[in-house]
């Protein structure tokens, strides 16, 4: 639509990524034509409270995008995404959203901030949230996670799937500050743990990390809130496709046809 005059080209990329998150499951198969209000509820609703700024940016394109489509004829009557007199009427003011909810997860552009903050934290609890922001990885992966599953010359952290939520083998690809990380713990290893817990032969609490965020001073953030973050980074930020970002995540993909499709897991484009 606009993109020849945008003066960074990744803004293109970061409209369609973001209409491809959360718009796309729900009417990329519909002619733009039949898009009605009930379809834009249902794109908004799950993340209007959760997530409202990305939910609001979600909103306004959807309404351009519509509101082009009308200008070239390719559908008619009002337009189900417009905010004033119409979706005002089904969904909470964003200013009011914004001042009652809990942020279960730290906006993407704060998150430099934290882990810096969190460099300068001694001890086991703080590398291991570290190592589970670095690499978008669910607490029981990390807590988990065994000197035998890091190769630390290949950088890559390969999770067997017995200790994957969606029972496949998950390969996480090590960034430098990642390796560095690692190469800190395995200086003072001593267990078979990478994160190893007070008593010997176990790993790290399942509450550790919880418990880091609630003395640091932020009572409304979960750990896996920072796979929140991860995936708003990706639609929001970078010109990374979904599918990507969902490989990321080990998220399994919902629709058959593109889990057919995306049969790799993208391992050498993840690691770029």
């Amino acid at each position: 639509m606009h993109s020849p005059g945008w003066k960074n080209p990744k803004h293109a990329d970061q409209w369609t990524n973001t209409l491809d998150t959360y718009a796309m499951p729900v009417i990329g198969k519909l002619d733009v034509g039949l898009v009605d209000t009930q379809h834009i509820v249902q794109i908004l609703e799950p993340i209007w409270v959760s997530k409202n700024e990305t939910a609001s940016r979600v909103r306004g394109r959807l309404e351009r995008v519509l509101a082009w489509a009308r200008t070239r004829g390719l559908r008619t009557g009002d337009n189900p995404a417009t905010w004033r007199n119409h979706l005002d009427t089904l969904l909470p003011r964003p200013a009011s959203v914004q001042r009652q909810k809990h942020h279960a997860a730290l906006p993407f552009k704060d998150i430099h901030a934290f882990v810096t903050g969190l460099h300068a934290q001694p001890g086991v609890t703080a590398r291991a949230l570290e190592f589970t922001i670095l690499t978008a990885t669910r607490t029981g992966e990390v807590i988990a996670a065994t000197w035998e599953e890091i190769n630390l010359r290949e950088a890559v952290w390969i999770i067997p799937k017995t200790r994957m939520k969606a029972k496949r083998e998950h390969r996480v690809p090590l960034s430098s500050r990642a390796i560095e990380l690692l190469t800190q713990m395995k200086k003072a290893r001593r267990s078979d743990f990478v994160f190893p817990g007070w008593k010997a032969g176990t790993g790290l609490s399942n509450m550790a990390m919880l418990q880091l965020l609630r003395k640091a001073g932020y009572p409304e953030l979960t750990v896996h809130g920072f796979r929140s973050t991860f995936r708003d980074w990706c639609a929001e930020i970078t010109a990374y496709p979904r599918e990507l970002a969902e490989a990321a995540l080990a998220h399994t993909l919902s629709n058959k046809a593109e889990a057919a499709y995306f049969r790799s897991d993208m391992f050498e484009k993840r690691r770029k």
